[in-house]
């Protein structure tokens, strides 16, 4: 940190960003502690405040700040599932048997999910096919 006295206030600005300054815009260490100093409110610099005036009657800032997160989302399109043939004659076969074997069974989802109600027992058997691996083009 470097003390340095503003109109009577002792003020603490960070060396690392005065050096910083000096080193990236090529300023004296005076220069570099007045910009400090105008940054942060201490000193007013006539060509920022007209820019800052700029940038409001533009609503530069604005326009920034709402295209940063706001974006809407678009729409989803409906998906859709493909069944396999083996899959619909599986599910078919098994609900034909657990009908013919138990009066309780219901089908949740089609050609997915079904529920099997053995005494006070309920049941859910979920159909899954398991996808073939995708060939790596390496």
């Amino acid at each position: 940190m470097i003390k340095y006295e503003f109109n009577g206030k002792k003020l603490n600005i960070p060396k690392a960003e005065i050096e910083k300054s000096m080193k990236v815009l090529g300023l004296s260490k005076d220069d570099a502690i007045q910009m400090w100093l105008e940054d942060e409110g201490y000193l007013e610099n006539e060509e920022q405040e007209n820019l800052c005036k700029l940038a409001k009657e533009n609503k530069i800032t604005a326009t920034i700040h709402q295209a940063s997160g706001k974006t809407e989302k678009k729409q989803s399109k409906p998906r859709t599932v493909k069944i396999s043939d083996e899959k619909q004659a599986l599910f078919k076969d098994l609900v034909d048997f657990l009908t013919e074997s138990n009066q309780n069974v219901e089908i949740l989802k089609e050609n997915k999910l079904i529920q099997v109600k053995i005494g006070e027992k309920t049941f859910k058997i979920d159909l899954i096919e398991q996808r073939s691996p995708k060939k790596s083009t390496k």
